[in-house]
């Protein structure tokens, strides 16, 4: 007990010491959407900041593909910074954003789910496992770098294969969001699904207790019943990836750019500068807040349906925070609408906050679909009883990536 709370007690003093050193301003601290005041709500913004799943280098893993790295130590940091991402799009679901690590009694079922699908496992949905050798299929080796568009096409992929969150992810081209695509994909129908056994626990949602003593998963197909399906609307994982400068981000972005943190539908940004990619989940004054992936910890060892060890997934020191005019400017913006209503909120304030206040745009939010685009055609999943990174050979081209964007380097 005493080893426990100090550990506790260093965390604290961890981030404690972030907030000390903070400007000494009225100016709010903004985290994904919500704002606090450094003087008054120390405490309040700790516990939102800690709350966040942090996912950082892994050592010690199965070798990916059966003979590949077991580590992406130097090359993984924008595949962990898209877990991120995705991560918190999976908590703002199906816990809400208000959620709180550590705060309920026992183990939330939903919460040890979603770390369950970030394992690095083969068998995991959202694996480093699954994520690498989704980039096979596009000419990238495992252990490649890759960029913030190249990770919204794969998070694109994966999420086909979770029946249990049925998100639906749209990444916009030429820096451009169509509103009547996104209705077209969010309108699929949510009824229930033939889940593939891929994303991990394989049971019934509304049945399944994870902490039950020998519970397992059986690999196949399974009926997964999701407390959300009778919607008709499916939640919607929104990813925008910009170029905001040539070798530099053009200082006529900063206000805008910081508008998007400001959202309550706000996921953070994928971004980073030369070498270094890092998930930024805010900012105060002219400096960007973000977690950092570059610390390298062993793999944890779970089975399905047993609760995960999670220390490691929640930051325990302070988070970083850089100039945001060192930005490198290719990024990527995440926002997530749980329904029409919030989707149309999200319409509204890009047009007060952002396109209507702004000479220079950082994209565009049209109405129609372009007429000298293709058409628009929802993505599904293949019919077929294996996992994603299995498929890739016998699928088409699975990404449409436009490299101008993917100018960091790991």
């Amino acid at each position: 007990m005493e080893a426990v709370l100090a550990k506790y007690e260093n965390q604290i003093n961890a981030f404690s010491e972030f907030l000390e050193d903070l400007p000494h301003t009225e100016e709010p601290v903004w985290i994904l959407g919500a704002h606090y005041n450094v003087r008054t709500e120390k405490s309040e913004l700790l516990a939102d900041v800690r709350s966040r799943l942090w996912f950082t280098y892994r050592k010690k893993f199965s070798p990916i593909g059966g003979t590949g790295p077991s580590s992406d130590a130097g090359w993984g940091c924008m595949l962990r910074c898209g877990q991120m991402i995705l991560a918190q799009a999976l908590v703002c679901w199906h816990l809400g954003r208000e959620w709180r690590w550590g705060q309920e009694d026992g183990v939330s079922e939903p919460y040890q789910r979603i770390l369950h699908s970030f394992l690095d496992r083969k068998d995991c949905c959202y694996s480093i496992h699954q994520m690498a050798q989704m980039g096979v299929g596009e000419g990238k080796s495992v252990g490649e770098w890759y960029g913030p568009n190249t990770v919204a096409q794969v998070l694109k992929k994966l999420t086909l294969f979770d029946d249990w969150s049925s998100l639906a992810v749209y990444v916009s081209m030429d820096n451009t969001v169509v509103i009547e695509d996104i209705r077209k994909l969010c309108r699929q129908s949510g009824r229930e699904r033939l889940r593939v056994g891929a994303c991990g626990w394989g049971e019934p949602f509304d049945t399944f207790n994870p902490l039950e003593p020998g519970s397992s998963q059986t690999p196949g197909i399974h009926k997964t019943y999701c407390p959300h399906s009778h919607s008709e609307w499916r939640p919607l994982l929104l990813i925008i990836p910009l170029r905001m400068g040539i070798n530099h981000i053009n200082p006529v972005y900063i206000q805008a750019f910081k508008e998007c943190f400001k959202m309550p539908q706000s996921l953070g940004v994928l971004g980073g500068k030369p070498n270094l990619a890092y998930y930024f989940i805010g900012f105060i004054g002219e400096e960007l807040i973000y977690l950092d992936p570059h610390t390298t910890q062993s793999a944890v060892e779970s089975e399905p349906g047993v609760a995960v060890d999670d220390q490691s997934y929640h930051c325990q020191r302070s988070p970083r925070r850089m100039k945001a005019l060192s930005l490198d400017p290719s990024v990527a913006l995440g926002f997530f609408c749980k329904d029409e209503e919030d989707f149309n909120s999200w319409c509204s304030l890009v047009q007060q906050e952002i396109l209507k206040k702004r000479n220079l745009r950082m994209f565009e939010l049209v109405e129609k679909h372009p007429p000298h685009w293709p058409p628009f055609v929802p993505p599904t999943k293949p019919e077929v009883q294996t996992t994603g990174a299995e498929f890739i050979e016998s699928t088409d081209k699975l990404f449409e990536s436009e490299e101008e964007f993917e100018i960091l380097n790991v």
